[in-house]
C-alpha cells in the first residue's frame, strides 16, 4: 500500500490539539486530495471521553464545507489517544466504516502519530511520509 503523504505542520498540529484537550480525547478531520493530508481541522469531541470520540456534526460540515471551498476533500479523521500509544483500539476497528478514509492516531504521551487504513475490516497500519517543506497545490499533481 502506498504511503500517505503529510505536512510536518499537520503533524504538529494534531499533536498540539491532542495535548489541549489532555485527559480527554480529541478529534478533528484531515483535508488534502487522495494520498496527501494537508490540513488537519480541530473538531469539538461530543462525548468529551478519556477512551471514545465523536466529531461534532457542525465541525464536521463546516470542514466539508471549508474542503470544497479550497478544493480539496475530507480525506480522513484523527483522534488521540491521551495515555495509551497510536495503535487502534477494539472500539476504533469497530467504528471504521470508510474504506477510503486515512486514520490518524496520535499519543500525546509518547508524540507520536500513526497512519491507518481500513481493509477487509481492520485498521491496518500506512507508512507516513512526511514531506519536508508544506503540501501546496502544486504537489497535488503527483497524486
Amino acid at each position: 500500500m502506498k504511503p500517505v503523504h503529510i505536512g510536518p505542520s499537520v503533524l504538529r498540529d494534531v499533536l498540539e490539539h491532542a495535548r489541549r484537550t489532555v485527559p480527554e480525547e480529541c478529534c478533528g478531520l484531515l483535508l488534502g486530495t487522495a494520498n496527501r493530508i494537508e490540513t488537519a481541522y480541530p473538531a469539538r469531541n461530543v462525548f468529551r471521553s478519556q477512551t471514545r470520540f465523536q466529531v461534532h456534526p457542525a465541525d464536521h460540515f463546516a470542514a466539508i464545507r471549508l474542503a470544497r471551498a479550497e478544493g480539496r476533500a475530507v480525506v480522513g479523521a484523527y483522534h488521540s489517544h491521551p495515555k495509551s500509544s497510536p495503535r487502534p483500539s477494539l472500539t476504533d476497528e469497530e467504528e471504521a466504516v470508510d474504506t477510503e478514509f486515512w486514520y490518524l492516531i496520535v499519543s500525546p504521551a509518547m508524540a507520536e502519530t500513526r497512519a491507518y487504513r481500513l481493509i477487509e475490516g481492520s485498521l491496518v497500519e500506512v507508512e507516513l511520509h512526511v514531506v519536508e517543506g508544506e503540501i501546496d497545490s502544486s504537489d497535488r499533481a503527483g497524486t
